[in-house]
């Protein structure tokens, strides 16, 4: 798999009926390695390891119904209370982050109303805050650590 602008960890995999597997620390559970899982698993290492989010508050590829219609998302943080906090939203390396990724995200945070989003593909990271005053959201420098607040 290709090298990420992310740190590594050390994973586990394994194949099963010709394909390759990567263990999920959150889901438990080994899933089916594709670029996108590897950004994602990147990322929720990232998140967990350098930003110190705690597991408890972190939920991977969960169902929302959007204007009728079910989306799934990446990765939710939600805040110690228990609100959406931060969306992600992972993209394979080779998938350039476009406006209509940022779309995307935007679309489903409609529905979720987390204060920060991030927009991924493992090589470049793009996190933004919300700003419901202004109703536009704010580029960040840098992705914010956990804050217990």
């Amino acid at each position: 798999m290709q090298k990420l602008n992310l740190p590594t960890f050390d994973y586990q995999l394994k194949s099963n009926e010709n394909k390759t597997l990567i263990f999920d620390k959150l889901r438990k559970k080994y899933v089916v390695l594709t670029p996108e899982e590897w950004v994602r698993q990147h990322f929720v290492h990232y998140l967990l390891e350098s930003k110190k989010y705690p597991i408890s508050l972190i939920a991977i590829e969960k169902q929302l119904t959007l204007n009728g219609l079910k989306k799934r998302f990446d990765i939710l943080i939600f805040s110690p209370s228990g609100a959406p906090h931060i969306i992600v939203e992972c993209k394979a390396p080779e998938v350039a982050i476009s406006q209509a990724t940022f779309d995307q995200i935007a679309q489903y945070n409609m529905t979720l109303q987390a204060e920060f989003l991030i927009v991924t593909n493992g090589i470049q990271h793009y996190c933004f805050q919300k700003d419901s005053e202004e109703k536009k959201y704010n580029f960040l420098s840098e992705i914010p650590p956990y804050n217990k607040q």
